[in-house]
């Protein structure tokens, strides 16, 4: 599933062929044949299963840690992604959401997305946000970085996701400043 994700975040749902997942994975044909016999959806399915609970399993250590600490986590995860790739990958599951013409691969894609935002407002507002402010932000985070990651692969630069992430951090500055302390 792994493998499967990191294709689709390099080459959308059109390059994850089951022989470019075996290819790219070394997995035996035989397995991906066992494991995934609904084909190529099964196995999508699976991959966006996968990258939905994954994705934000490094921030859960911030629980509790102030909001803008968790932003730039969640913006250095995602440049990582980008760096590691030389530009080349970005997110599995927005990948499918341009690419599939399978409504029930959008929908999960979309079920995916809406679990982000609502753990990601979880831990901006136990960071201090109001729940508003939260829920939001939290969407804006995430919709901004991924147009961000497009942008840079688009023009190959890191330029763009950069420049996404000084606006962000500084809006969620704005954001806390106008909290009145208790």
């Amino acid at each position: 599933m792994a493998g499967a994700a990191e294709l689709l975040a390099r080459t959308g749902v059109q390059g994850a062929t089951f022989s470019e997942i075996i290819t790219a994975t070394g997995a035996p044909r035989g397995s991906i044949y066992h494991h995934f016999p609904g084909g190529k959806d099964e196995l999508l399915k699976a991959a966006i299963d996968h990258l939905a609970s994954e994705a934000l399993r490094p921030l859960e250590g911030l629980e509790g840690s102030p909001a803008e600490d968790v932003a730039r986590a969640f913006l250095d995860q995602w440049r990582s992604i980008l760096l590691r790739s030389q530009l080349q990958s970005g997110c599995a599951i927005l990948a499918v959401t341009v690419s599939s013409g399978s409504p029930a691969l959008i929908a999960q894609a979309a079920a995916a997305f809406a679990s982000w935002r609502r753990r990601m407002a979880i831990l901006l507002e136990l960071g201090g946000l109001k729940r508003s402010q939260a829920e939001g932000f939290a969407a804006m985070l995430i919709a901004s970085t991924q147009g961000a990651m497009v942008f840079s692969r688009a023009e190959r630069s890191l330029e763009p996701f950069e420049t996404v992430c000084v606006q962000l951090l500084e809006q969620l500055g704005t954001l806390l400043s106008r909290i009145e302390p208790m």
